[in-house]
């Protein structure tokens, strides 16, 4: 017997890096899972993916609805989705900050408003949003992408209050620099990959990036009914970024 046996999630940005992590995590703990992204082909065969589009209202409640439909119900909604973007105030157009905030944030506020009438019927309802690290420590060089989180930060707040009259519970994880496609892709973009990586892992004080499983760990507890008592909380999953000043 799974902790999670009987119960449903749909993940955002499932297909791929913390998300394919926690999918494959949740499905394990016995839940049926809905993985929900914009590409599929990297979902694995045993979990059923939905090709959708966060920024799209309509596409995420036919979404939702679809792996709703197919399981019985909803219980657990992890807003994972999401984008990156560098640089300072100054080096992002306007047109950069509606398009990230659209999918950072106002993304997680679609998936969830489609999926809250279904939530208010699970006697297991839970929602946890990948915020990050920048979200409560200032990185150079991510003006834009650190506001985006920081809005998740206080969303998580405001919709774990709202929704605790409905049974619902809500929490976040803020990843320190995970070790995904994603990230990946920044190195490679890079002028000296290596040295990028080095860098990366030398800020966080394990010494290393923190792996999706990781992540996925403490997503999978937030989400689980475990977890019942806890709601308006995060979780820092950041190799002890946030809190530690080690000695060098």
């Amino acid at each position: 017997m799974g902790e999670l046996d009987g119960l449903t999630a749909v993940v955002t940005g499932g297909a791929s890096g913390i998300g394919l992590a926690t999918a494959r995590r949740l499905a394990a703990a016995g839940a049926s899972v809905g993985v929900l992204d914009r590409a599929i082909d990297g979902a694995p065969s045993d979990l059923y993916a939905v090709q959708c589009d966060v920024t799209d209202s309509n596409g995420v409640a036919a979404a939702v609805t679809a792996v709703a439909e197919r399981f019985g119900g909803l219980d657990i909604v992890v807003n994972n989705a999401g984008i990156g973007a560098a640089g300072t105030v100054e080096d992002n157009p306007d047109d950069e900050w509606h398009r990230v905030y659209d999918v950072n944030v106002v993304g997680m506020v679609r998936v969830t408003r489609a999926a809250l009438p279904y939530l208010r019927k699970s006697e297991h309802a839970a929602i946890v949003n990948v915020c990050s690290v920048a979200a409560t420590a200032g990185l150079p060089q991510r003006a834009l992408y650190s506001a985006t989180k920081g809005a998740v930060l206080s969303l998580t707040q405001a919709m774990a209050a709202d929704h605790l009259p409905d049974g619902i519970r809500v929490n976040a994880v803020n990843p320190g620099t995970a070790d995904t496609p994603w990230v990946t892709r920044l190195l490679d973009a890079a002028p000296d990959p290596a040295a990028e990586r080095a860098a990366l892992e030398a800020r966080q004080p394990t010494g290393r990036l923190v792996p999706p499983e990781d992540v996925a760990a403490a997503i999978v507890y937030l989400a689980g009914p475990a977890a019942g008592s806890v709601t308006g909380t995060t979780i820092a999953v950041d190799g002890g970024m946030q809190a530690l000043r080690l000695r060098k």
